[in-house]
């Protein structure tokens, strides 16, 4: 099932369906929906199929097969059939083809051959899902591939011992159900590396709590979009116990149903963020105008308005702020940017900018908008949100007087400041509280300030294999072919996604040779001449489409090699036309 069909299927088990297809000209509100139970099932997904997959060649847990059991349960209450096998002859495009997501659960040791191995990367690289368990990270060392998709392998562990584990993102469906620390006993694995460069990190331990810890910087669980698929890891499971644990459950069907696609984050990698609000209180924070927020569980809740809830301790210039957010139903609220400092709620109005949270208003008054003058890229937006009772993430990314907005890690507003009165290039933040009636929450408002010679829009941009798009032998006559080459840091592959949707390496940009359209036509690149074959649009499906062709970026030969030459061919979504930007 496409994404699109199935959020618009879980937003009308919410009530909200054709709200949510056809925005109304005005929002109403409704009765609050109700959140996702901390431990039992979640918003209602369609069908689905789950593979469990539980063959071991070395160690071998003895909680397999109740974790096998809380699968299966899991699934029942919560609409999706689990099949479980130690039968590596599974491993075909056919048969992996039928299955939204495949769990390895506590699998040790060579499980997969070289043909079961070649099935498995296809299956993800068309956008399948992983969720491994515990012993998952003890598997197949020698497998390059299988290590990336993993995150981290196992290292070493102590005895079986209670910890604290620090919920670092509380967004994730995997997590949202905890509070900031969760204690919990299990057998703790250390990792041969650290994943938190490659992966998003969901939680860590805190090795002051229990003995034996040997990394510092310990993460446990974590998710990353990997090829053109998903993956997510939890180092918990070792126990027949947890598979009993209500809490634990829930976490194991929260990355599930991520990994088949159910609900959307934002797993992108992130570092160096500064807390603003979340474990610490609202210390910098001050209301105006009417209304307030509830502070409870590390969460702000709207009540009464309108008003706006700014930080004042800080203006801020070039930055990559992220926050969480969740609507109880239909409701109303924004996060605005680049206002001065003011006691009177609508002087942020007047001079600032609010990004909306509002998914049944007109277009440049919904989610993603920037109210009153850009309409988000609807059908990105809609691919990417969660139903009310669900948790979303923003990511609004200011330098100078541009102002991008991320729901859920993808790109769904890209919007340029031009008016005199108005300015992103100074000024302050806040969250609305907009009326009576509008319940809308926030937690983890965390803020990482850029600098004036950071482009957060520059970077390499990786494609299949993780391999960088590159321009060849780093020349920059026009004509030069670009094409995938190991990852370098080179000046032939640091890309700035530019005005006019250019992307644009060496002074120069990536170009249609001829403005042509055909299956095959050489991508290459040119002086910057603002022509259609000069626009690439990152698409919600991780395409990279020039609509002047209605054709994609694609790397010919589905091949990851060194030298791969870079053409225009029919869009696909195969794993040779996905690709991350910068950023």
């Amino acid at each position: 099932m496409s994404r699109r069909l199935t959020r618009l299927a879980r937003w009308a088990a919410c009530g909200l369906l054709a709200a949510a297809a056809l925005p109304a000209a005005v929002s109403t509100a409704s009765e609050p929906g109700p959140a996702a139970p901390a431990t039992g099932s979640a918003a209602a997904d369609p069908a689905y199929d789950v593979l469990v997959f539980s063959k071991t060649a070395g160690f071998r847990h003895s909680s397999i097969d109740e974790g096998i059991t809380a699968l299966r349960q899991l699934g029942a209450a919560n609409n999706f059939t689990v099949t479980a096998t130690e039968d590596a002859a599974a491993f075909t495009p056919g048969n992996l083809a039928a299955y939204e997501a495949v769990v390895f659960l506590s699998t040790t040791g060579d499980i997969l051959n070289a043909s079961q191995q070649t099935a498995f990367e296809g299956y993800i690289g068309a956008g399948g899902g992983y969720v491994g368990i515990h012993a998952a990270a003890d598997t197949e060392y020698d497998w390059t591939w299988y290590g990336g998709l993993a995150g981290a392998l196992f290292r070493s562990h102590p005895h079986i011992q209670p910890a604290a584990v620090t919920v670092e993102d509380r967004a994730h469906d995997a997590t949202a159900h905890l509070g900031p620390t969760w204690q919990r006993t299990d057998e703790w694995y250390d990792y041969r590396t650290n994943p938190r460069s490659t992966a998003h990190v969901l939680a860590s331990l805190d090795e002051s709590t229990y003995s034996g810890g040997a990394m510092g910087d310990h993460p446990i669980a974590w998710c990353k979009d990997y090829e053109g698929g998903r993956a997510f890891y939890t180092g918990g499971g070792h126990t027949e116990d947890s598979y009993a644990d209500p809490v634990f459950r829930r976490h194991l069907l929260g990355g599930i149903r991520w990994a088949a696609e159910m609900t959307e984050a934002d797993c992108r990698p992130e570092t160096g963020y500064t807390t603003l609000f979340g474990t610490t209180g609202t210390t910098g924070w001050k209301q105006a105008g009417p209304g307030s927020f509830a502070h409870d569980d590390s969460t702000l809740t709207s009540r009464g308005g309108l008003g706006l809830f700014w930080y004042q301790a800080k203006e801020y210039a070039s930055y990559s702020l992220k926050l969480d957010w969740r609507q109880a139903g239909d409701d109303n609220s924004g996060v605005f940017v680049g206002f001065p400092a003011s006691d009177d709620p609508w002087s942020a109005v007047d001079k600032g900018y609010e990004i909306q949270i509002d998914a049944t208003d007109a277009p440049d008054r919904t989610t993603g908008a920037v109210y009153g003058h850009r309409s988000a890229d609807l059908a990105a937006r809609d691919a990417a949100l969660n139903p009310p009772g669900e948790w979303n993430t923003y990511e609004i990314r200011v330098e100078g007087e541009r102002l991008q907005v991320f729901l859920n890690g993808r790109r769904i507003n890209d919007f340029t400041n031009t008016d005199p009165v108005r300015s992103l290039q100074q000024g302050h933040i806040g969250l609305q509280n907009h009326g009576d009636g509008d319940d809308v929450s926030f937690r983890n408002v965390r803020i990482k300030e850029l600098g004036d010679a950071v482009d957060p829009g520059q970077g390499a941009v990786t494609g299949i294999g993780g391999k960088c798009v590159d321009v060849a032998g780093g020349v920059s006559a026009d004509g030069t072919q670009i094409q995938l080459w190991t990852c370098n840091g080179s000046a032939a592959q640091k890309w700035t996604v530019g005005a006019g949707d250019t992307l644009r390496a060496l002074g120069k940009c990536m170009d249609v040779s001829g403005g042509g359209t055909a299956d095959g036509t050489k991508v290459q690149l040119y002086g910057c001449n603002g022509t259609g074959a000069q626009k690439w649009v990152p698409q919600a499906d991780g395409t990279l489409k020039n609509p002047a062709s209605g054709k994609c970026l694609d790397a010919a030969g589905v091949s990851s090699a060194d030298g791969t030459k870079l053409h225009l061919w029919s869009c696909h979504t195969g794993a040779n036309q996905k690709w991350v930007l910068p950023g």
